[in-house]
């Protein structure tokens, strides 16, 4: 049994689109079953592809919603870094602000050490 909720492969619709388009072109096509008339078939095929116009326009939509978001966010971030320069410069780099910004204030800073040489190599 299919899953319909997964996508057709574009080859299995291209498949159907060559078949609708021959349907269309059979002149004595009378199905028993009324549900599968060529009126049906025209209006389920009007249907998919304003569905997927809809899609395409949509996702078009949400490709420039989340453009606009990214450029927001990178204007956002560079700004807050400009700010951090600002608070370091105007309250020093060593201030309760400095920390209030997640920064880290030199005086908490670890010194740095001096790496201790190990034996091994030969010398003269």
């Amino acid at each position: 049994m299919a899953n319909e909720t997964k996508r057709l492969r574009p080859a299995q619709i291209a498949e159907d689109e060559s078949g609708f388009a021959s349907l269309q072109a059979m002149a004595l096509y009378e199905p028993a079953n009324q549900a599968y008339s060529l009126q049906a078939v025209n209006t389920a095929h009007g249907l998919m592809l304003s569905a997927r116009t809809e899609e395409a326009q949509q996702q078009a939509a949400l490709d420039t919603a989340r453009d606009n978001a990214v450029a927001k966010e990178w204007a956002f971030h560079n700004l807050m870094l400009r700010v951090k320069d600002q608070v370091i410069a105007q309250f020093g780099p060593d201030s309760n602000e400095v920390q209030a910004l997640n920064l880290k204030k030199t005086s908490e800073r670890k010194a740095p050490q001096r790496r201790k040489k190990t034996g091994g190599g030969t010398g003269s």
